[in-house]
């Protein structure tokens, strides 16, 4: 089953506003300072944009938490970009944050991170069953309204042929069971 374009759209707001929001939240309680407005639109927009490219079919849930863990890590270096506390992760870990510091906020992201996907995970789930359901129920009460309507006349060329007990003769046939086949050498 693949996603149109407004059930894509609906997916990757839903995505990108906790991906924009837990990362924004997450920035505030460890710096201290919110991200910058510019930041959190550009983001926001490029997380748009990507989940709507990847939201055309159901995702499993490692594939959510990668995508949500590589999203929070990109968003975490664009809040960072233009702070005065110098908070990023770099290539060398937080600015004059120590191992212990560090390590500890990369177990924090993890954590939310991962509770979050799992989160999303199971909506996506929900999603996806509620939308087979649907489906299914549509086809089932299309097909009962295209038999209603349907002419009941028999094809020409068929004769209907009636039991004794006045059941088709294909309905007593299809229950009967056969089983002659060449006859055994004698022995």
């Amino acid at each position: 089953m693949r996603a149109q374009l407004p059930l894509r759209l609906t997916r990757s707001a839903a995505f990108s506003a906790v991906c924009v929001s837990l990362a924004a939240l997450g920035h505030n309680l460890a710096g201290g300072t919110g991200p910058e407005p510019w930041a959190v639109t550009a983001g926001g927009t490029a997380v748009m944009l990507l989940a709507t490219a990847l939201a055309g079919r159901e995702r499993s849930a490692a594939a959510i938490a990668t995508g949500l863990v590589a999203t929070q890590l990109v968003l975490h270096e664009l809040f960072a970009f233009d702070d005065p506390s110098g908070i990023s992760l770099a290539l060398h870990g937080h600015a004059g944050a120590g191992l212990g510091e560090s390590a500890g906020m990369l177990v924090a992201h993890l954590t939310a991170t991962l509770i979050t996907a799992w989160w999303l995970a199971r909506g996506e789930a929900a999603l996806w069953s509620l939308l087979r359901r649907l489906g299914a129920a549509a086809t089932r009460r299309l097909d009962a309204l295209l038999r209603a309507t349907a002419p009941a006349t028999p094809r020409p060329g068929i004769r209907r042929t009636r039991s004794p007990r006045g059941l088709p003769a294909a309905l007593l046939i299809r229950h009967s069971v056969t089983r002659r086949g060449p006859p055994l050498r004698a022995a």
